[in-house]
């Protein structure tokens, strides 16, 4: 698909810079220290290949205690899902509310968890946060062992680890820059998504093994030990090296600050109304994998453990086509790659045996992380540096926050109607909801989409006054 960047008269009035075209990530520099919507410097693309951010030896260790920790959180990931099946008796619904539970907080409490990130030491606030979010693990996992766990006990749990996570996510996200630089800020970005996606191809496994073997309380509290090496690593991270960036200087209406800043500037606006449906009904693996393996196919945890290995593969393989990018992606592609994913989503939710599924699931893997990535390199890589926290703080809201939601919705749906109908609908709306954003902002801009049929691309026209 190309674009015609004919680009519409400002609709905000005279005084204000041309808004941006929708499609694209692309900008004029803007002063950092200024926040009028506009986005901030990109910079200049990054040498030294695909693994060009492991030259900096704080990220080294940075990458390196956050992927044995994910290891951990796949690990824990697989086996709650599989311990609250076995405790509602294989519930849809149940999974579905535990999701649910667990990213309701990020809902509520993103656009604080970002400010936090911005007027505090994100290295310290990532202590404190992993530090609770081990806590929750070792007492899920200790519950499971005992054999006294009950459905409650993982909702309960679930949301805690919600609450941590609201403020982890945005230090997080925030942090990434000031270990990798911003030079190799894309590289970073993309390199993180492989550990994560390396991590969930040995996480998944090794959980339907030690599930297994030993049960699901095991694979849990394992998780609470694998906190403590991303713990040791911001230890071990030389501070005086850090690109820090000033923090926000205490104030009235600073999260209004950053949600307007987010509704002045049409391309994030775009790119977080895509992840939105994205997050919201396709982004349900766990649930929905645990769903087919369990009902369609019959199979046990170890089996079902395999598929999210096989899924990461994928994942894997798009995080480091990633991380050979040395520019800031653009909006086309954002929406692209969810439309694609949405497509292949459908797909895999009509396989008909366990293997056809198998087959299909890196393929989706590779579809959301390219999305995800490129979604979150236009974000961080456009966004003023002085609302960095506050603005990833949104884009991990409308990510994750959008589950309670959905999970529950898309649980019922299994329950009712089928486990393929999970992926079926969850597909269907994700795609809709794209297409649906693309549609709006068009209309707010004042563009004409037009489809040309004989050399098929779509074309971005001026709409008359």
């Amino acid at each position: 698909m190309s674009v015609d960047t004919n680009r519409p008269a400002d609709v905000d009035g005279p005084a204000r810079a041309e808004s941006p075209d929708p499609t694209t990530t692309e900008h004029t520099a803007a002063d950092p220290a200024e926040s009028d919507g506009r986005s901030a410097p990109e910079p200049p693309p990054a040498r030294g290949g695909m693994f060009a951010a492991l030259a900096n030896r704080n990220y080294r260790i940075y990458v390196s205690g956050s992927f044995v920790s994910n290891i951990g959180t796949w690990m824990q990931r697989v086996a709650q899902d599989w311990l609250v099946l076995e405790l509602s008796g294989g519930s849809g619904l149940a999974v579905g509310i535990t999701t649910g539970l667990q990213f309701l907080p990020m809902l509520l409490l993103s656009p604080w968890g970002g400010l936090i990130a911005d007027r505090f030491d994100k290295r310290l606030v990532l202590k404190i946060t992993q530090a609770w979010l081990a806590l929750c693990a070792a007492v899920l996992g200790v519950l499971a062992i005992t054999g006294v766990a009950a459905t409650w006990h993982v909702y309960l749990i679930a949301f805690a680890f919600g609450l941590g996570t609201a403020f982890d996510n945005p230090a997080r996200q925030a942090f990434v820059s000031e270990v990798a630089g911003q030079e190799h800020l894309p590289n970073a970005i993309g390199l993180n998504s492989a550990a994560f996606n390396a991590a969930r191809i040995v996480g998944p496994a090794v959980a339907g093994l030690v599930i297994a073997s030993f049960g699901s309380g095991w694979a849990i509290l394992s998780n609470a030990v694998t906190y403590t090496a991303f713990i040791v690593a911001l230890v071990l991270i030389d501070a005086r090296t850090l690109t820090l960036s000033a923090p926000a200087v205490r104030g009235k209406r600073q999260i209004r600050e950053g949600l307007a800043y987010v509704r002045r500037r049409p391309d994030l606006l775009l790119v977080m109304g895509t992840v939105f449906f994205v997050g919201t009904f396709g982004l349900n693996f766990q649930m929905t994998s645990a769903l087919m393996a369990q009902q369609e196919f019959h199979k046990g945890a170890q089996e079902y453990g395999i598929l999210g290995t096989i899924m990461a593969v994928g994942s894997l393989a798009g995080a480091l086509l990633a991380a050979r990018r040395r520019s800031t992606p653009r909006g086309r592609f954002v929406v692209g790659m969810a439309l694609a994913f949405g497509v292949i989503e459908v797909v895999a939710g009509l396989m008909p045996s366990y293997l056809t599924y198998a087959a299909i699931l890196p393929l989706l893997g590779l579809a959301a992380l390219l999305t995800l990535t490129a979604a979150n390199a236009s974000v961080q890589m456009t966004v003023d540096p002085r609302l960095r926290g506050r603005v990833m703080a949104l884009y991990m809201m409308v990510l994750m926050g959008g589950s309670p939601i959905g999970a529950p919705i898309l649980g019922w749906v299994g329950e009712v109607f089928g486990a393929r109908w999970t992926l079926i609908g969850g597909g269907a709306l994700s795609t809709l909801g794209v297409l649906l954003c693309v549609a709006l902002l068009a209309r707010r801009q004042r563009l004409h989409l037009v489809p040309h049929l004989h050399a098929p691309h779509l074309s971005v026209e001026r709409r008359a006054a």
